[in-house]
């Protein structure tokens, strides 16, 4: 009877491919079979044995490679083959990576499993754009949610769940990060004015966090919108609300002082 083969559970961080962590990179060093998601880096792959099988299971908005069901029988099906199998995923598998979900699918099979933790987006692009989501006198705490559950989204392919409760959100943490925002932005920023957040609230885009097609903007909360659609932002973005996203614009004047001065 074979024995069924360990399943890492894998965060490969923001986008950087040198952000993974040391446990990861032995882990795909180490796999027959790689299943990997849009946001991997395929850089990282380069790691893995040449003989290892790579199996791309990326979802975008409205085209998925497989279902999150077709996943996870993949997985149960490899490692009852007695194979070693990585999945892959950006950022971290527990933060809107569905790691959770592929946990106890595994958990429910008996399948040995391990969850390596990642960088995740927030914490990664924040800081690569110069912004704390945390600053003493500043912001004191931070939320990290998804942008997917805005009013309407029900009715959408994929949408459904409880709301967020922005309303709650508008007040309770002082940094707010928002994944998968950009398609319901004008929303997201309807839900916080509505809900009293001040239109002055500096709020950040950050697209392609963390790799060199990294672009950063910072806005207000009131017009963040019209400046998304006059860059045309686009997927993979975070939007980062709150007064520690004006650290960006202070670090920066800093730095031109200096080079003038060094100049």
């Amino acid at each position: 009877m074979i024995r069924p083969g360990l399943v890492s559970i894998v965060g490969a961080g923001p986008g950087d491919p040198e952000l993974i962590t040391v446990k990861a990179l032995k882990a795909l060093r180490g796999a027959e079979v790689i299943l990997y998601d849009r946001l991997v880096n395929e850089e990282l792959l380069s790691y893995a044995d040449a003989r290892a099988l790579r199996i791309y299971c990326g979802k975008s908005p409205g085209q998925h490679a497989m279902t999150q069901e077709m996943i996870q029988r993949r997985l149960i099906d490899y490692s009852l083959e007695g194979k070693r199998v990585v999945r892959l995923k950006g950022g971290d598998p527990f933060v809107f990576g569905r790691g959770g979900e592929e946990a106890l699918a595994l958990a429910a099979r008996g399948i040995p499993y391990e969850v390596i933790p990642g960088i995740t987006s927030a914490i990664g692009a924040a800081a690569a754009s110069g912004i704390p989501l945390t600053h003493r006198g500043v912001a004191a705490s931070f939320a990290c949610v998804t942008g997917s559950r805005c009013p309407g989204e029900a009715d959408r392919p994929g949408g459904g769940g409880p709301p967020i409760r922005w309303d709650l959100l508008a007040h309770a943490v002082d940094t707010l990060v928002i994944y998968m925002g950009v398609g319901q932005l004008k929303e997201i920023r309807a839900e916080l004015l509505k809900h009293g957040k001040a239109g002055t609230t500096p709020t950040a885009l950050i697209e392609s966090g963390t790799t060199g097609r990294q672009r950063t903007f910072v806005s207000t909360l009131a017009e963040v919108h019209k400046l998304a659609a006059a860059v045309q932002l686009s997927n993979p973005a975070l939007i980062v609300v709150g007064e520690a996203a004006a650290i960006r614009e202070q670090l920066r004047q800093l730095q031109h002082q200096a080079a003038v001065r060094i100049g």
